[in-house]
């Protein structure tokens, strides 16, 4: 396994071939609709992928919460299609509902189990949400649902312990990201999700994968497959892309976390990428 690519600075407004985002969780307090609106209105693909768990159906059908903002993603995503993007929606299992329903469009977007993406270098990259090769959400159902409760609790508490450190002129600390770190065989865990999912695209044919769920941005050599996380945008505002001559990037929306809690600070955040 090979370390992380490094970072660079992605310029502002930028056309891709293809673009890969997931894990946006409309309909909950965590998700950056601002921030994702603004990457969706200074980019533009050829090729959109949302990779699962846009809209979290397992918190509306707990309580209802949807925002202007939450529609306004919606309506922007309707608009990259009727313009003539091609928007590919591969669910995922908090979106799990439109499985049920695969091939069929909403607005010109597609809707399918999972996709087939070939590069323009002629790499061809497995495209899935990835909770299939999560054991606890495929064997453990009520334990995937308290731990997005659980989740879901320590994003709360982030956002206000935040808040009140801001007022005192500290800086940003992610406590949903120390909780993550401190669980008992976190890092082995994100390690096996990541080898079972480079295995399966193997097995496949492919020369990679790309995927989400786990909420962690990487591209990264796994047994000679080449793994993609395009992350999320709840707490890593991340997106992955696909250059003209098939690069692929990472990137990092909103560098510094703490323009969350500072609205007019967030017009020029900044573009960190991580590229193979």
């Amino acid at each position: 396994m090979n370390a992380p690519v490094p970072k660079a600075v992605a310029p502002r407004g930028r056309r891709f071939r293809t673009i890969w985002i997931s894990d946006i969780h409309l309909g909950t307090r965590g998700c950056k609709a601002e921030f994702l609106l603004e990457f969706l209105r200074e980019t533009e693909s050829e090729t959109l992928y949302l990779v699962g768990d846009i809209v979290d159906g397992w918190r509306l059908k707990r309580t209802w919460y949807w925002p202007q903002a939450h529609n306004d993603v919606v309506q922007k995503l309707l608009r990259k299609a009727r313009k003539g993007t091609r928007v590919v929606y591969v669910p995922g299992n908090h979106d799990e509902i439109l499985r049920r329903f695969p091939g069929i469009t909403i607005g010109q977007i597609e809707v399918v189990p999972e996709a087939l993406h070939v590069t323009a270098a002629g790499k061809r990259l497995l495209v899935l949400h990835g909770d299939e090769f999560d054991g606890v959400v495929r064997y453990a159902r009520w334990l995937a649902l308290l731990g997005d409760w659980a989740y879901n609790l320590a994003l709360a508490a982030n956002y206000w312990m935040n808040r009140a450190r801001r007022a005192l002129g500290l800086s940003y600390w992610s406590l949903s990201a120390f909780l993550k770190h401190r669980v008992k065989n976190a890092g082995e865990y994100v390690s096996r999700f990541e080898d079972a999912v480079a295995d399966a695209a193997a097995k496949r044919g492919g020369d990679g994968v790309v995927c989400g769920h786990i909420h962690h941005a990487e591209i990264r050599k796994v047994h000679g497959v080449t793994y993609c996380n395009d992350g999320d945008w709840v707490e890593s505002c991340t997106a992955l892309v696909e250059h003209a001559d098939g690069r692929l990037e990472i990137l990092r929306w909103v560098e510094d976390p703490s323009a969350f809690f500072a609205p007019e600070r967030a017009r020029v955040p900044s573009r960190a990428a991580e590229r193979v």
